[in-house]
């Protein structure tokens, strides 16, 4: 799997088709709906093992020609900033993306970090996944809880069901600030809302030169090694 670099203002999702060394079948199935349903035996089962033959389960992989996929999201950037759509920053990758036919424009921002997260990353309105507002401004009413909703499922848990390795650098910002301790619970960090490894940090903001970092659910804390972006 490359491993993608972001700055610490970014979130990135990169996710590769999954590589296994298990050879054989897997048939296609609808997947529209995940998890994927149990398969059925497809061995012979007999009274004794003479005669019978074993079957054993296949993973879930991703579709033929299934592409890598990479989000990256930049706070305090506004839509006219980049060259890309008129600004004064250049950004050539962006640019010769856009020359190519990708030029995606009715993302709704919502001015915040974590509800814009929200929103990229459940593809439903900030409210529905309980961040109206940003994770350290916790409230007690619906929409403003920040507890991501077992319901609702982001899209790494969906390109996971479908046979993707993922991974979340950078930012996070969707975690209940009462739930970012080194205990836990871990059931809104990153590896529990679909990412299979994470690298960056919790919080809404950290030192860019001494930043408090967490990998997967373990607080690493400050890097002893000077950090390639600083």
């Amino acid at each position: 799997m490359p491993k993608p670099m972001t700055c610490l203002i970014a979130i990135a999702l990169a996710v590769v088709s999954q590589i296994t060394g298990i050879s054989g079948a897997n048939p296609e199935w609808d997947r529209s709906v995940l998890p994927r349903p149990a398969q059925p035996f497809d061995g012979l089962a007999k009274h004794t093992l003479e005669g019978s033959v074993a079957a054993f389960p296949q993973p879930v992989k991703a579709p033929p020609d299934a592409p890598n996929i990479l989000l990256v999201l930049i706070d305090d950037a506004g839509f006219g900033n980049p060259s890309t759509f008129g600004g004064a920053v250049a950004t050539p990758t962006l640019d010769r993306l856009a020359a190519d036919g990708l030029r995606y424009y009715r993302f709704h921002v919502t001015a915040l970090c974590s509800p814009t997260r929200a929103a990229l990353l459940s593809g439903r309105n900030h409210h529905a996944v309980g961040f109206g507002s940003i994770s350290e401004l916790i409230g007690g009413w619906p929409g403003y809880s920040t507890n991501w909703p077992k319901s609702a499922a982001s899209i790494a848990q969906i390109l996971q069901a479908n046979g993707y390795n993922t991974a979340a650098i950078g930012k996070w910002h969707l975690t209940p600030d009462a739930q970012q301790g080194p205990a836990g619970p871990f059931d809104r960090w990153p590896n529990a809302l679909g990412f299979d490894y994470f690298w960056g940090f919790l919080g809404g903001e950290t030192s860019q030169f001494d930043p408090l970092l967490a990998e997967n659910n373990k607080i690493i804390g400050v890097p002893k090694k000077k950090l390639l972006f600083q």
